[in-house]
């Protein structure tokens, strides 16, 4: 499994939901103030390269690692 993070804010309705058709699972993790909610994406190895392509054409910024990564681990790297 790959795990794709995205900035909340960063994603319209409609981009939020092209990537949920492609997902496996979609979560939120909701941060409080200063810090920005996130989207966290559960991709199966073989939708890798489509994923990431409907990524790229939407021009979102991304971060994939292949461990879910854990909510501390996501808040230390927004501070």
């Amino acid at each position: 499994m790959w795990y794709f993070t995205i900035r909340k804010n960063d994603l319209s309705n409609q981009q939020c939901q092209l990537l949920q058709q492609k997902a496996v699972l979609t979560e939120v993790e909701l941060f409080n103030e200063p810090y920005e909610n996130l989207c966290l994406f559960e991709v199966e190895g073989n939708n890798y390269r489509h994923f990431v392509d409907a990524l790229d054409l939407e021009g979102l910024d991304y971060e994939v690692v292949s461990e879910r990564p854990t909510r501390t681990q996501l808040l230390n790297k927004m501070r």
